[in-house]
């Protein structure tokens, strides 16, 4: 098994590419080793020294590091090792019984703004994440009101130092190159 990495805009977080599907379906986001109760491979991820939160895309993990560890030689054989081991071992990502996707959260707009959430879902999905998730993070919408989205950044996006200004100067813009009723884009 080749384990390919790659830097993110974020120099905190690190991306894996196992050369294999890591979820079939949704996203999972753990931020700490509680957060990793439901799965087997961010539990074990957890168990490295050094280990913040972790992210699982379609094809990727990301890992970040936490603040007192000086680089990332110093944490990576440690997770190329418990990458490799835990897909050898045929070992569930996600624990049986454990629903996948992190997208549950609530969302919130007035009713009459749902023709221009659609859009704003649309452009997410088709134009701004999978941008985003080349860079082994995430952005989902949680709500729109009064001319401003909400947003919520995950993985290498979440802390990331440039996450301002991808959302003001990118999506922001996008948003408003489409709706020109948009005002402002907000993370949550």
């Amino acid at each position: 098994m080749f384990i390919q990495t790659e830097a993110t805009p974020n120099p905190a977080t690190l991306k894996f590419l196992p050369g294999r599907v890591v979820l079939q379906e949704g996203t999972f986001e753990a931020k700490d080793a509680d957060g990793a109760a439901r799965s087997p491979l961010a539990q074990r991820l957890f168990d490295v020294p050094g280990v913040a939160g972790v992210y699982f895309g379609h094809d990727f993990i990301s890992v970040t590091k936490a603040d007192g560890v000086d680089e990332w030689p110093q944490v990576k054989p440690a997770l190329l090792g418990a990458i490799m081991e835990h897909f050898q071992s045929s070992a569930p990502v996600m624990a049986e019984g454990s629903a996948q996707a992190d997208d549950d959260a609530e969302e919130f707009y007035d009713a009459a703004d749902h023709d221009t959430v659609v859009t704003i879902k649309d452009l997410l999905e088709t134009r701004v994440r999978p941008a985003v998730a080349g860079d082994g993070g995430d952005i989902t919408f949680r709500g729109y009101k009064e001319g401003v989205v909400y947003l919520e950044m995950k993985g290498a996006c979440s802390g990331c130092p440039s996450s301002t200004a991808t959302l003001r100067h990118g999506v922001q813009n996008l948003f408003k190159h489409f709706l020109p009723e948009i005002r402002e884009v907000q993370a949550v």
